[in-house]
């Protein structure tokens, strides 16, 4: 119903435009009109300022939904060069979770998989995205339980990345410390953690390519923060339980590094 009249609200402000990021692939350009609609099905138009900035953000999302579909699609197909890729899905995915940062905006969408049901969204494999929370080209592992979209680089236990840079290691290092420390002191929120497990796993991938052993466990901890609400944290047992397992994947990053 919401999404319904802010699709009329628009029709009838052609110079607002949705705010989904522009990309030149007409391939994957979203089109707010091709989903169905019934055309007696009664709108509830906004009524307010507050309504009207709701309605706009739900249709936002519904765009980006679209747009993420088709990028995913084409960067399987190898349409577009990781560079291009991952700067176009790192601008989809902020602009998804800046929509949902509003209140008002997160209680009407309620969740992905409830909002794809309601307005019979097909988009699933920029659902599979979102439940990451990364562009595949920054989560790269071909062993463990994950697995990732889009092409990755294999390579073995034990690769030596002797010529890899110094900084970028010693960065690297830091953050897993960093993210460790911060769950010995008791720090179990997502807006917290997540972004600390974001730069270990995009300062490992810069070191390395290698499936070291422990690192889907990062991806695995990234799903589970990423799919929690912003006011969520994780009990004392998921603590211990991700220290050890990230502890697990600093020891395997260690190892490809001798």
């Amino acid at each position: 119903m919401l999404l319904n009249a802010s699709m009329m609200y628009q029709s009838s402000h052609p110079s607002r435009q949705l705010a989904y990021a522009p990309t030149p692939y007409t391939a994957y350009s979203p089109n707010p009109l091709s989903t169905t609609i019934s055309l007696d099905e009664k709108l509830k138009l906004p009524t307010s300022t507050s309504e009207r900035d709701v309605l706009d953000s739900l249709a936002e999302i519904y765009s980006i939904l679209i747009a993420l579909e088709g990028l995913e699609k084409a960067f399987n197909k190898d349409s577009v060069t990781d560079i291009e890729y991952t700067e176009l899905c790192s601008r989809l995915i902020k602009q998804y979770k800046g929509n949902l940062s509003d209140e008002r905006v997160l209680a009407e969408f309620v969740d992905l998989d409830h909002f794809r049901t309601e307005w019979k969204v097909d988009c699933p494999r920029a659902a599979e995205r979102i439940k990451f929370g990364l562009p595949a080209t920054m989560i790269n592992t071909s062993g463990g339980s994950v697995q990732t979209q889009g092409s990755t680089t294999s390579a073995t236990l034990g690769q030596s990345v002797s010529n890899a840079n110094t900084q970028l290691a010693i960065v690297a290092t830091e953050n897993f410390i960093i993210f460790l420390d911060a769950l010995k002191l008791g720090i179990g929120s997502k807006d917290q953690l997540h972004p600390l497990l974001v730069e270990v796993i995009q300062a490992a991938n810069k070191v390395t390519q290698a499936d070291f052993e422990g690192k889907a466990n990062i991806v695995k901890w990234l799903i589970r923060l990423n799919s929690m609400k912003v006011h969520e944290e994780l009990g004392d047992e998921e603590k211990r339980e991700c220290e050890f397992e990230i502890n697990g994947a600093y020891r395997g990053f260690k190892g490809v590094m001798t």
